[in-house]
């Protein structure tokens, strides 16, 4: 039930003929390889690659985040922690992980093991290829007004952002009108601050926390919040969650201890009846790193929770609860995006069993970072809209598939590439009718965009145009910020949603930006003005 996404790459690299002994392919460093050892990696790859993702084609990284970054970090999963006198990286000292996690002895032989480092390295491309040709992004955007907030308490600002310095570290941002007060809440790291605006961006109250605030699902004058616990990648299981309520005059008000603990880097949590009984039970995404697991948790109706996992497995970032099959019950979309990377249906079959589908799959380097469930050819099934562009980790290079993408829904949950547009690092994509002509827009964010040639790509608005065709706008205010989360919603209750982004100032350093984020504001408030371009 499955499809295996296209790859926007060079394929003439592909079927190269791996053939005799002698070849002029050379790794990173500018070693001949030969094509027999070319050969045997690949038959080694496919062998023993597939057993915990997709196999990965060497044409989707350049040579040398494959032979210094990705291959050093899969030799554990193979029992190989040092390879010519290079200690690999490893969890073998990190008490929730430790030496069982990896196999007891290697499962393949030096010789074995540098047949699979020749086959990537001696095929994959000296550098990445550029994007495909897209449409060029406009910076004349008028639909949205930008709005900065005074943080230091007076009101918002349409001009230059207040100097507070406070470094700006926002991992989290929510437009709520589930309750009688539209608001704005933000979550900010180092310290943990859980921050409440009212629609002018007047700040009402702040609360401290420990950790930070990634999730929240709001219900009036009730909230439950996921916290992450450590942002940074860890086995530890610091995270929890905490309910939050409104008091009368609208300040929040957390419980003094989470009513869960122990997660493993939780990013979202979201209550819902899933076996049926009446009783709230939570769905959680267990991001983790090594370890993680989308499990829910059984509310026994006495205060405390059964755990069942869904899946075993990391990267859970984002889930939907819905009736995918129209028998009534509810069924569970999820994203995973890391190591096997791919949307999963999870459909109840009653009495909170539920079986595993494969919607779609992704190669592990995509970097896949959120998906939405939106009709975006108005047929009445939910097609996905998704994002891949984390590019954090092994091999840090602008990736021409990187970008937001479009699968349809044929009615039975089967889904086909209808449309992609190229953003380099794109982390999100939200589906809303923005522009009020009766179809959907998209509103992208790029935590890891090129902000050396294109720092445009902060912030990219998709006009539907219709067929499947959108037209890409910008404006060069986003650029005061590096935009790690976005929210949409309507704040001020005219009717027009507004988008709002959040400021994660701390990022990598290989950033190429020309604008110093730690100045900027927590986050930037995009007031939907109502009018064409």
């Amino acid at each position: 039930m499955y499809i295996k996404i296209q790859v926007i790459l060079f394929c003439a690299f592909a079927s190269i003929g791996l053939c005799g002994c002698h070849s002029s392919a050379k790794d990173a460093y500018g070693q001949p390889v030969a094509d027999s050892s070319m050969l045997a990696g690949k038959v080694l790859a496919a062998k023993y690659c597939v057993s915990c993702h997709q196999l990965p084609d060497p044409m989707l990284i350049n040579k040398l985040s494959w032979q210094k970054g990705v291959l050093p970090a899969m030799g554990p999963r193979l029992g190989i922690f040092v390879y010519k006198g290079v200690h690999y990286p490893s969890y073998v000292y990190d008490p929730y992980i430790g030496r069982s996690f990896y196999p007891s002895q290697p499962i393949l032989a030096d010789w074995q093991w540098q047949d699979v480092i020749d086959y990537y390295a001696g095929t994959a491309p000296d550098s990445m290829p550029p994007q495909p040709a897209h449409a060029a992004i406009r910076e004349d955007l008028t639909l949205f007004q930008p709005v900065t907030p005074d943080v230091g308490g007076g009101g918002s600002s349409v001009g230059p952002v207040p100097a507070t310095g406070v470094k700006p570290v926002t991992c989290f941002v929510k437009i709520d009108t589930s309750g009688k007060r539209r608001r704005l809440l933000t979550g900010s790291l180092f310290p943990g601050v859980l921050s409440q605006y009212d629609p002018q961006l007047h700040r009402i109250d702040t609360a401290a926390v420990y950790g930070g605030i990634v999730d929240m699902q709001c219900m009036g004058d009730s909230a439950v919040a996921c916290n992450i616990g450590d942002i940074n990648p860890t086995n530890a299981e610091l995270g929890s969650a905490v309910r939050i309520a409104c008091t009368a005059d609208g300040k929040m008000r957390l419980e003094s201890n989470p009513f869960l603990k122990g997660l493993m880097r939780p990013v979202q949590i979201s209550e819902a009846d899933l076996n049926g009984d009446g009783k709230q039970d939570l769905l959680v995404c267990e991001f983790g790193n090594q370890k993680g697991a989308l499990t829910w948790m059984e509310n026994t109706g006495k205060g405390d929770y059964v755990r069942h996992i869904l899946r075993a497995q990391p990267g859970a970032i984002k889930a939907y609860i819905r009736d995918a099959n129209g028998d009534g019950l509810p069924d569970i979309w999820a994203l995973f995006a890391q190591g096997d990377e791919g949307i999963f249906l999870f459909i109840n079959k009653g009495n909170g069993r539920f079986e595993e589908q494969r919607v779609l799959q992704f190669p592990p380097i995509y970097g896949s970072s959120y998906f939405e469930l939106a009709d975006m050819n108005k047929d009445g099934h939910p097609d996905i809209v998704y994002t891949c562009g984390d590019n954090g980790d092994y091999s840090v290079v602008l990736k021409p598939y990187h970008g937001v993408y479009i699968f349809l829904n044929d009615g039975d949950n089967h889904f086909t590439q209808s449309y992609f547009y190229p953003i380099n690092g794109c982390y999100k994509a939200m589906a809303r009718d923005f522009d009020g002509d009766g179809d959907l827009d998209l509103a992208t964010i790029a935590y890891f965009a090129d902000f050396k040639h294109h720092p445009e790509e902060g912030f990219v608005y998709l006009e539907n145009q219709g067929g499947m065709k959108f037209q890409p706008y910008s404006l060069p205010a986003i650029r005061v910020g590096r935009w790690l989360s976005m929210d949409a919603g309507d704040l001020d209750g005219d009717g027009k949603i507004d988008i709002v982004l959040g400021n994660f100032s701390l990022g990598p350093s290989k950033s190429h930006s020309a604008t110093d984020w730690k100045k900027g504001p927590p986050f930037l408030l995009l007031h939907n003005l109502g009018k064409g371009r």
